[in-house]
């Protein structure tokens, strides 16, 4: 029997397909979570230790406030086994002449990296996201697309963020927002180049999500060839995959990278280099988003450069967790 597992957001939902997802939803809430059938890239590495994956926000001119008082509540065991990715054409089949192979991450790596939960008019859903170091010790990051619906989309509500989710259990407990922010180029035209977002967290049980998890640096290169991990829920699994590859240049402002299995659920997923086995951080060079919302197919991923208007996105972020 068909199974799946997280609810996606993302993976760029293509407007034209909106009735078949919302029918395939239908299908989904109906049935289980299953194991993961991820497929292979051009260098797959089943990780027993690797970065976590991100989700992007995108806050309309400034920084938003969201208070979200009872998105704990609202996310119930039901509800999280039934939430659906967002997602644009990343069916969870194996691409031409790759077989599947599951490639699950480990639990260091799911210490970073999380499943974001997050409720729209389309129902409920979820994506990826990561902690990212902050002065705050608060911050996430994950695409855009993830947290605001772009032009004339607004922000998604009963937002919560569940640290190395699986199968409907959360080890580390539900974690709310304070605030959400992506760029006005995001929210008033949905500019791909702007598909990152990051998300002020509220303390939990005393303790900032960076003092419990860890977390990795945000890079400020300019490159375009990195080797990364890459690290996120896909809609096939109840617990994330991670594969490492070398990302390449798909145009000035964006990243292409290859490894199949990543299908609806895995927007927001970081792009992890310099990766420390001893520390099990890196730093963060991308999340997937940006060009069809992250790619049209499972085994091809794009992320929006972390320029010069995104590290801008980076600092109001760290501004706004001083007012928290």
């Amino acid at each position: 029997m068909r199974t799946v597992g997280l609810p996606r957001i993302g993976r760029r939902p293509a407007r034209e397909t909106e009735r078949a997802v919302r029918k395939a939803s239908e299908i989904r809430r109906s049935e289980r979570p299953r194991a993961l059938h991820a497929r292979r890239g051009a260098l797959v590495v089943v990780a027993a230790a690797l970065t976590a994956a991100g989700c992007a926000v995108a806050p309309v001119a400034g920084h938003h406030h969201h208070h979200h008082l009872g998105a704990a509540a609202y996310w119930g065991r039901s509800r999280l086994l039934g939430a659906l990715p967002f997602t644009r054409g990343r069916l969870a089949v194996p691409a031409v002449g790759q077989s599947a192979d599951p490639h699950v991450a480990g639990l260091i790596s799911g210490l970073r990296v999380g499943a974001l939960f997050v409720r729209d008019a389309g129902g409920d859903h979820f994506c990826t996201a990561s902690v990212v170091a902050s002065p705050g010790k608060d911050l996430l990051i994950t695409a855009a697309h993830c947290i605001n619906g772009g032009k004339g989309g607004g922000y998604r509500s009963d937002i919560v963020f569940i640290p190395d989710y699986r199968d409907g259990q959360e080890p580390f407990g539900v974690w709310s927002p304070a605030k959400l922010l992506v760029a006005p180029q995001w929210a008033d035209s949905s500019n791909p180049n702007y598909d990152v977002g990051f998300v002020v967290l509220k303390s939990h049980n005393g303790q900032s999500i960076q003092q419990v998890l860890g977390a990795n640096q945000l890079g400020t290169d300019a490159g375009y060839q990195y080797l990364v991990h890459v690290t996120g829920y896909p809609d096939s699994s109840n617990a994330p995959i991670t594969c490492v590859n070398w990302t390449s240049r798909f145009s000035q402002t964006q990243l292409r990278f290859e490894c199949a299995g990543y299908t609806g659920g895995t927007s927001g997923s970081p792009w992890v280099i310099r990766f420390s086995p001893r520390s099990h951080t890196g730093t963060i060079v991308g999340v997937i988003g940006g060009y069809e919302e992250g790619g049209d197919t499972p085994s091809v991923s794009y992320s929006a450069r972390i320029g010069t208007a995104i590290q801008k996105l980076y600092q109001q972020a760290e501004a706004a967790s001083s007012q928290v």
